[in-house]
């Protein structure tokens, strides 16, 4: 990994930022409040601190996260706690086979009385939306929150109903029990921002956990330690971030380069490249910083682009990853160079 910070994100804040390097007026703002919620999810999520930062980078980044991982890790606790821990709407959809698109999008009612139809908002309609075992729902029901990640409305019958603001799906997948389960397409994974894996706690974590949980839910005593004013206010400050033209290109590349690996078949799509770097300005606020580094985008390469990627039938006989070659294409793309320097060296 590089260090950039005392070059500003490679010369990108040279100048104006002088006598605060770093810390722009909003930042601080973002830190206490970001910190909040981070130690609100850690209570109940014990020795996970970098699955909370990554669900907290895609808040800000107004993404959506996949979390994928075998039963019993902390998924669902994980998106609940997320959920509550901020002071907004917050809706539960259990992905069932029978589950139809109409629950979760709404439909036309016919009422009696108005002689009219009336629109019913399904459970997309809020401003955090916990979706449980998503690969439990039949393709048809899967597509009906395409529009919705995407476009941030939902289109019934000819008319568009705008989606509330902030606006986050977390869907929970489970990948080893694949019987009664339709896998998501590539359009649907595209859609999320990021996936990450919880894995399983160290045992100092899961000898902690037996304090915690033995006797009841530590989320029945979750509140509320942010607004959802505040998340917009604090989504509006990523949006400011700055990322200068050599880190972009750097992002590009990283892209492109698993689009002529010969270990894809599929490579990355263009919305990768943007959700990498909504998801590495989110991720330098987070660290106090109003810049990107490439560093960031490194951090940041594996949850937000391998699970995109769909490898060779040679790469999966010799069981390789889609995050080993995410990790190979990082460690093998040239750093790019500072405006006006010499290369940067790694380390």
């Amino acid at each position: 990994m590089t260090s950039y910070n005392d070059q500003a994100g490679l010369n990108g804040r040279a100048g104006g930022d002088q006598e605060t390097p770093g810390y722009p007026v909003g930042l601080p703002e973002l830190a206490a409040v970001v910190d909040r919620v981070r130690a609100n999810i850690e209570s109940v999520i014990e020795g996970k601190p970098e699955a909370v930062r990554i669900a907290l980078t895609v808040l800000l980044a107004e993404g959506h996260l996949l979390l994928e991982d075998v039963p019993g890790v902390g998924k669902t606790m994980l998106a609940k706690a997320l959920a509550r821990s901020v002071d907004c709407t917050v809706r539960r959809i259990q992905f069932t086979p029978d589950l139809l698109p109409s629950d979760v999008t709404g439909t036309n009612i016919f009422d009696q009385h108005q002689r009219d139809f009336e629109f019913r908002p399904g459970a997309i309609f809020a401003q955090i939306v916990v979706g449980d075992e998503i690969n439990r729902a039949s393709p048809k029901t899967q597509s009906a929150l395409l529009e919705s990640m995407e476009e941030r409305q939902v289109t019934i019958d000819g008319t568009s109903y705008e989606l509330p603001s902030p606006f986050m799906v977390v869907a929970t997948q489970n990948p080893v029990e694949m019987e009664g389960t339709y896998p998501l397409p590539e359009a649907q994974r595209d859609r999320f921002m990021a996936r990450i894996s919880m894995g399983y706690p160290s045992p100092e974590a899961e000898f902690a956990m037996l304090d915690v949980h033995a006797g009841a839910s530590p989320l029945d005593d979750l509140q509320p330690v942010a607004h959802a004013s505040d998340i917009l206010k604090l989504i509006d400050l990523v949006r400011t971030v700055h990322i200068a033209d050599p880190v972009r290109r750097y992002a590009v590349e990283l892209v492109s380069a698993t689009r002529t690996s010969h270990e894809l078949r599929l490579g990355a799509s263009p919305r990768a490249t943007l959700h990498l770097v909504r998801a590495a300005r989110a991720a330098a606020a987070l660290d106090g910083r109003d810049y990107v580094t490439p560093d960031d985008l490194q951090r940041l390469a594996v949850p937000v682009l391998a699970h995109r990627l769909m490898p060779t039938a040679e790469t999966q006989l010799s069981r390789r990853t889609s995050e080993q070659i995410v990790t190979d294409l990082v460690a093998r793309l040239p750093l790019p160079r500072p405006q006006g320097g010499p290369a940067v060296r790694r380390g």
